[in-house]
């Protein structure tokens, strides 16, 4: 029984708590193994960890010569603690995972290098799709960043299978800007802060 606050967030076997007090955090890490020890499984070291997160993180670990809250990545968002740029008011920020990002766009030049010599229109009505699909999972407050280097890797990845195609590596940014414009959608945030949806 917590003497605090908890939050569980759960999505499959993927799973982050929050404990208002640490002592019900680390009772609850020691009995959550040994349950879990009973049916002969055991949780993931690398991904199993209890860090110092929340509203008063910064400021605790400030009076105590810290550094800044450490981080964890759940569900392809690597999460940190900070504010709201107008109201300095606290929230967790979240941002796509380097990970997640670096998949994608390996995913994205493989697919390019495999269409090559297909019709730019055919090409770029996939990348389309493609990218869309990526924003919409994405696309949360605080990662237009993200999303804007996301874009323009693929522009770079896209480029670079035009220009051994029709062999002028000599062309600048400026002829391809068209293209990339027709097919490419700018990012922008498609999702609310999550007190605004729940």
């Amino acid at each position: 029984m917590a003497k605090g606050d908890v939050i569980i967030t759960r999505y499959a076997d993927d799973l982050v708590l929050g404990f208002q007090h640490r002592t019900d955090d680390e009772r609850f890490l020691k009995e959550f193994k040994e349950q879990v020890a009973k049916f002969g499984l055991e949780l993931h070291p690398d991904k199993t960890r209890l860090i110092e997160f929340g509203r008063f993180a910064a400021r605790d670990r400030k009076q105590r010569g810290e550094g800044k809250p450490e981080t964890f990545t759940f569900l392809g968002f690597t999460h940190y603690c900070g504010q709201r740029h107008k109201t300095e008011t606290f929230t967790v920020w979240r941002i796509t995972a380097k990970k997640r990002m670096v998949a994608k766009l390996k995913a994205i030049k493989v697919e390019l290098q495999r269409r090559m010599h297909d019709r730019v229109a055919e090409v770029g009505a996939r990348l389309q799709k493609v990218v869309s699909g990526y924003y919409q999972y994405h696309a949360v407050p605080g990662n237009i960043d993200q999303l804007s280097i996301f874009k323009h890797r693929v522009h770079r990845l896209w480029r670079s299978v035009l220009v051994r195609r029709g062999q002028t590596a000599r062309k600048k940014w400026a002829k391809y800007g068209p293209v990339f414009d027709r097919w490419i959608p700018p990012p922008r945030i498609l999702h609310p802060y999550p007190e605004a949806r729940f």
